[in-house]
Protein backbone atom coordinates (compact mmCIF):
# COMPACT_ATOMS: atom_id res chain seq x y z
CA UNK A 1 0.00 0.00 0.00
CA UNK A 2 1.17 3.22 -0.72
CA UNK A 3 2.21 6.02 1.85
CA UNK A 4 1.05 8.66 -0.46
CA UNK A 5 -1.99 10.81 -0.39
CA UNK A 6 -5.07 10.34 -2.83
CA UNK A 7 -4.91 12.74 -6.09
CA UNK A 8 -7.54 15.32 -5.73
CA UNK A 9 -11.20 14.41 -6.35
CA UNK A 10 -10.64 10.73 -5.32
CA UNK A 11 -12.22 9.12 -2.44
CA UNK A 12 -9.33 7.70 0.10
CA UNK A 13 -9.97 4.07 0.89
CA UNK A 14 -11.45 2.79 4.43
CA UNK A 15 -7.55 1.66 5.25
CA UNK A 16 -6.19 4.77 3.94
CA UNK A 17 -3.94 6.14 6.81
CA UNK A 18 -4.42 9.91 5.93
CA UNK A 19 -7.77 9.58 6.28
CA UNK A 20 -9.31 11.37 9.21
CA UNK A 21 -11.51 9.48 11.74
CA UNK A 22 -13.86 10.78 14.58
CA UNK A 23 -12.58 10.33 17.87
CA UNK A 24 -15.72 7.60 18.51
CA UNK A 25 -14.73 5.44 15.52
CA UNK A 26 -13.31 2.11 15.98
CA UNK A 27 -9.34 2.60 14.88
CA UNK A 28 -9.50 6.04 16.07
CA UNK A 29 -6.88 7.10 18.77
CA UNK A 30 -8.36 7.77 22.13
CA UNK A 31 -7.43 10.72 23.96
CA UNK A 32 -5.11 10.91 26.69
CA UNK A 33 -6.46 9.93 30.15
CA UNK A 34 -5.99 12.78 32.88
CA UNK A 35 -3.36 12.02 35.34
CA UNK A 36 -4.70 10.31 38.57
CA UNK A 37 -4.99 13.03 41.45
CA UNK A 38 -2.19 13.30 43.82
CA UNK A 39 -2.77 11.97 47.74
CA UNK A 40 -4.62 9.67 47.23
CA UNK A 41 -8.15 11.41 47.50
CA UNK A 42 -7.84 14.38 45.65
CA UNK A 43 -6.25 18.27 46.43
CA UNK A 44 -9.19 18.13 49.68
CA UNK A 45 -9.25 14.95 50.40
CA UNK A 46 -8.79 13.33 53.26
CA UNK A 47 -4.74 12.25 52.63
CA UNK A 48 -4.15 15.64 49.86
CA UNK A 49 -2.32 18.65 51.19
CA UNK A 50 -5.28 20.12 52.52
CA UNK A 51 -6.47 17.03 54.41
CA UNK A 52 -7.18 16.36 58.19
CA UNK A 53 -4.35 17.75 59.83
CA UNK A 54 -3.93 20.85 57.09
CA UNK A 55 -3.38 24.08 57.59
CA UNK A 56 -6.99 25.50 57.34
CA UNK A 57 -8.41 21.92 58.55
CA UNK A 58 -10.36 21.99 61.88
CA UNK A 59 -8.51 19.47 63.77
CA UNK A 60 -5.68 20.16 65.89
CA UNK A 61 -2.36 21.45 64.60
CA UNK A 62 -3.82 23.66 62.09
CA UNK A 63 -3.02 27.50 62.83
CA UNK A 64 -6.98 28.49 62.14
CA UNK A 65 -8.58 25.28 64.39
CA UNK A 66 -11.01 25.74 66.77
CA UNK A 67 -9.15 25.27 70.03
CA UNK A 68 -6.37 26.78 72.24
CA UNK A 69 -2.77 27.57 70.69
CA UNK A 70 -4.07 28.95 66.82
CA UNK A 71 -3.21 32.97 66.37
CA UNK A 72 -7.13 33.08 65.76
CA UNK A 73 -8.17 30.13 68.02
CA UNK A 74 -10.69 30.68 70.92
CA UNK A 75 -8.50 30.03 73.63
CA UNK A 76 -4.93 31.45 74.52
CA UNK A 77 -4.57 33.39 71.12
CA UNK A 78 -3.38 36.72 70.95
CA UNK A 79 -7.41 37.20 69.16
CA UNK A 80 -9.07 35.15 71.52
CA UNK A 81 -12.33 36.03 72.66
CA UNK A 82 -12.50 37.37 76.04
CA UNK A 83 -9.77 40.28 75.95
CA UNK A 84 -10.05 43.42 77.85
CA UNK A 85 -9.86 46.19 75.11
CA UNK A 86 -12.81 45.08 73.03
CA UNK A 87 -11.05 44.79 69.73
CA UNK A 88 -11.98 40.99 69.86
CA UNK A 89 -9.34 39.85 72.72
CA UNK A 90 -6.68 41.62 71.89
CA UNK A 91 -4.93 44.68 72.25
CA UNK A 92 -5.22 46.91 69.50
CA UNK A 93 -1.47 48.10 70.20
CA UNK A 94 -0.07 45.09 69.67
CA UNK A 95 2.42 45.32 67.27
CA UNK A 96 2.27 49.30 66.92
CA UNK A 97 4.90 51.62 68.38
CA UNK A 98 5.24 52.38 71.89
CA UNK A 99 3.15 55.19 72.79
CA UNK A 100 4.40 59.38 72.91
CA UNK A 101 5.59 60.61 75.95
CA UNK A 102 3.43 63.17 77.50
CA UNK A 103 5.98 65.78 77.66
CA UNK A 104 7.38 65.49 73.96
CA UNK A 105 3.22 65.78 73.00
CA UNK A 106 3.30 69.34 74.98
CA UNK A 107 6.50 70.50 73.14
CA UNK A 108 5.03 69.20 69.94
CA UNK A 109 1.90 71.33 70.20
CA UNK A 110 3.55 74.48 71.62
CA UNK A 111 5.19 73.96 68.28
CA UNK A 112 2.43 73.84 65.92
CA UNK A 113 0.47 76.46 67.88
CA UNK A 114 3.73 79.14 67.83
CA UNK A 115 3.17 78.15 63.72
CA UNK A 116 0.07 79.47 62.70
CA UNK A 117 -0.17 82.12 65.93
CA UNK A 118 2.55 84.01 64.26
CA UNK A 119 1.22 84.46 60.33
CA UNK A 120 -2.44 84.96 62.24
CA UNK A 121 -0.67 87.97 64.39
CA UNK A 122 0.41 89.32 60.94
CA UNK A 123 -2.94 88.78 59.66
CA UNK A 124 -4.08 90.79 62.43
CA UNK A 125 -2.82 94.11 61.52
CA UNK A 126 -5.07 95.24 58.51
CA UNK A 127 -7.77 94.05 60.51
CA UNK A 128 -6.59 96.79 62.70
CA UNK A 129 -7.08 94.81 65.87
CA UNK A 130 -4.18 96.15 68.23
CA UNK A 131 -5.76 99.22 67.22
CA UNK A 132 -8.45 98.82 69.28
CA UNK A 133 -7.05 97.84 72.29
CA UNK A 134 -6.93 101.01 74.18
CA UNK A 135 -5.84 101.85 77.72
CA UNK A 136 -9.18 101.64 78.78
CA UNK A 137 -10.15 98.23 77.16
CA UNK A 138 -8.42 94.69 77.13
CA UNK A 139 -8.68 91.67 74.56
CA UNK A 140 -11.69 90.00 75.93
CA UNK A 141 -13.59 93.10 75.68
CA UNK A 142 -12.56 93.74 72.01
CA UNK A 143 -13.88 90.11 71.55
CA UNK A 144 -16.65 90.51 73.17
CA UNK A 145 -18.02 93.30 71.06
CA UNK A 146 -20.26 93.28 68.10
CA UNK A 147 -18.09 93.94 65.76
CA UNK A 148 -17.58 92.34 62.13
CA UNK A 149 -14.48 92.85 61.85
CA UNK A 150 -13.48 90.89 64.77
CA UNK A 151 -16.04 87.92 64.32
CA UNK A 152 -14.18 87.95 60.46
CA UNK A 153 -10.42 87.67 62.08
CA UNK A 154 -12.19 85.02 64.61
CA UNK A 155 -13.79 82.89 61.84
CA UNK A 156 -10.29 82.64 60.19
CA UNK A 157 -8.48 81.91 62.98
CA UNK A 158 -10.75 78.89 63.52
CA UNK A 159 -10.21 77.82 60.07
CA UNK A 160 -6.40 77.92 60.26
CA UNK A 161 -6.07 76.32 63.34
CA UNK A 162 -8.61 73.19 61.92
CA UNK A 163 -7.60 72.90 58.84
CA UNK A 164 -3.32 73.00 59.46
CA UNK A 165 -4.67 69.71 61.91
CA UNK A 166 -6.71 68.44 59.68
CA UNK A 167 -4.72 68.37 56.69
CA UNK A 168 -0.68 67.57 58.19
CA UNK A 169 -2.66 64.83 59.91
CA UNK A 170 -4.33 63.32 57.45
CA UNK A 171 -1.94 63.98 54.58
CA UNK A 172 1.49 64.04 55.94
CA UNK A 173 1.35 60.31 57.59
CA UNK A 174 -0.11 61.98 60.90
CA UNK A 175 2.40 64.08 61.72
CA UNK A 176 1.87 68.04 62.23
CA UNK A 177 5.42 69.87 62.35
CA UNK A 178 5.38 69.91 65.69
CA UNK A 179 4.84 66.02 66.09
CA UNK A 180 7.90 65.26 63.51
CA UNK A 181 10.14 67.48 65.31
CA UNK A 182 9.40 65.58 68.51
CA UNK A 183 9.45 62.40 66.91
CA UNK A 184 5.39 61.06 66.93
CA UNK A 185 2.84 60.21 65.08
CA UNK A 186 -1.12 60.25 64.80
CA UNK A 187 -2.77 56.65 64.39
CA UNK A 188 -6.17 55.33 64.40
CA UNK A 189 -6.07 53.07 67.65
CA UNK A 190 -7.95 49.85 65.83
CA UNK A 191 -5.18 49.07 63.23
CA UNK A 192 -2.14 51.86 63.61
CA UNK A 193 -3.03 53.83 60.55
CA UNK A 194 -2.73 57.29 59.30
CA UNK A 195 -6.21 58.75 60.03
CA UNK A 196 -8.15 59.62 57.23
CA UNK A 197 -9.92 62.94 56.51
CA UNK A 198 -12.95 62.46 58.49
CA UNK A 199 -11.17 61.37 61.44
CA UNK A 200 -8.57 64.11 61.34
CA UNK A 201 -11.06 67.07 60.97
CA UNK A 202 -13.13 65.30 63.88
CA UNK A 203 -9.85 65.27 66.45
CA UNK A 204 -9.07 68.68 65.11
CA UNK A 205 -12.05 70.99 65.61
CA UNK A 206 -12.27 68.96 68.98
CA UNK A 207 -8.78 69.72 70.09
CA UNK A 208 -9.36 73.49 68.62
CA UNK A 209 -12.84 74.77 68.52
CA UNK A 210 -13.62 74.99 72.63
CA UNK A 211 -10.36 77.17 72.98
CA UNK A 212 -10.40 79.41 70.34
CA UNK A 213 -14.50 80.09 71.12
CA UNK A 214 -14.76 80.10 75.08
CA UNK A 215 -11.84 78.54 76.56
CA UNK A 216 -8.98 79.90 75.74
CA UNK A 217 -6.98 78.69 78.85
CA UNK A 218 -9.08 75.90 80.47
CA UNK A 219 -9.67 73.30 77.25
CA UNK A 220 -6.14 73.12 76.92
CA UNK A 221 -5.63 72.06 80.80
CA UNK A 222 -8.66 69.78 80.69
CA UNK A 223 -7.32 68.03 77.97
CA UNK A 224 -3.89 67.96 79.37
CA UNK A 225 -4.97 66.43 82.69
CA UNK A 226 -7.17 63.70 80.94
CA UNK A 227 -4.03 62.57 78.65
CA UNK A 228 -2.00 62.79 81.79
CA UNK A 229 -4.21 60.32 83.91
CA UNK A 230 -6.08 58.42 80.95
CA UNK A 231 -5.31 54.58 80.98
CA UNK A 232 -4.08 52.80 78.73
CA UNK A 233 -3.88 54.68 75.89
CA UNK A 234 -3.10 58.27 76.67
CA UNK A 235 -6.09 59.50 75.27
CA UNK A 236 -7.44 63.40 75.40
CA UNK A 237 -11.23 63.90 74.26
CA UNK A 238 -10.04 64.28 70.87
CA UNK A 239 -8.60 61.24 70.63
CA UNK A 240 -11.45 59.19 72.05
CA UNK A 241 -13.63 61.35 69.44
CA UNK A 242 -11.85 60.37 66.25
CA UNK A 243 -10.24 57.06 68.46
CA UNK A 244 -6.91 57.80 67.84
CA UNK A 245 -3.67 57.54 69.90
CA UNK A 246 -0.49 59.15 69.20
CA UNK A 247 2.91 57.11 69.34
CA UNK A 248 6.58 57.46 68.86
CA UNK A 249 8.19 57.17 65.72
CA UNK A 250 11.59 56.70 67.54
CA UNK A 251 12.83 53.87 69.32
Amino acid sequence: MSNEPPPPGQQPPEDDPFRKRPPHEEGAEPPPAPPPPPGGGGPYGGQGPYGGGGPYEGGPGGPYDGGGGGPYGGGGGPYGGGGPYGYGGADPLAGMPPLADSGRRVLARLIDWAIIVVPLALLGIPFDLYAKVGDDADVADVWQANDTTQWVFQLITIVAYVSYDTLMTSKRHGQTIGKRLMGMRVAMLNDGSVPNTNAALIRAVVLWLPALICCACLWPLLLLILILVDKPYKQGLHDKAAKTVVVSTTQ
